[in-house]
């Protein structure tokens, strides 16, 4: 039998913010429960985010400002490319809650994609770190529309005023 036992560091400490899995130890527990393994939070959050992201309907991740600062952060060279941007995560000792803010595509049903995105994060952010994920709260904060000028149907001599 093993004991799994799942902590989060707090204070001030160098690994604050981290999930610590440990077991039991000794030659009669099998090798996978020997030690320590540490889960930081923002692994938990890299997990969500590219969970969310794969949900068709899901434009972008992030709230206004977020979306305005992370577009700059991506066109500085080693700025990173913002998995994270609009994930936010709590790790308990045996738990995670995952808090969300998204950008749906026009024409998509609000409702079946924050479905979607729960059920996807919850089920990547549990098998990857064996966290249950308790809720995962999701926020539309925009929707993304058709652009006629991407799609070259703008006409530059037709206007609805002449």
């Amino acid at each position: 039998m093993t004991d799994n036992i799942t902590s989060v560091s707090g204070g001030g400490r160098a690994d604050a913010g981290v999930s610590a899995l440990t077991g039991r130890t000794g030659a009669g527990t099998p090798a996978e429960t020997r030690g320590k393994t540490t889960i930081a939070d923002g692994v938990v959050a890299k997990i969500a985010g590219m969970a969310a992201r794969e949900v068709p309907g899901i434009h972008s991740l992030g709230a206004g400002m977020a979306r305005a600062f992370g577009a700059m952060r991506e066109r500085v060279p080693g700025g990173g490319g913002g998995v994270t941007r609009g994930v936010k995560v709590e790790v308990g000792e045996r738990q995670a809650a995952v808090d969300l803010d998204v950008v749906v595509d026009y024409g998509v049903s609000i409702v079946d994609v924050a479905g979607a995105v729960r059920t996807n994060v919850i089920s990547a952010v549990e098998r990857m770190t064996g966290l249950e994920v308790v809720e995962v709260n999701v926020v539309v904060d925009d929707v993304d529309l058709p652009d006629d000028e991407e799609e070259g149907q703008t006409q530059p001599d037709e206007g609805r005023v002449r």
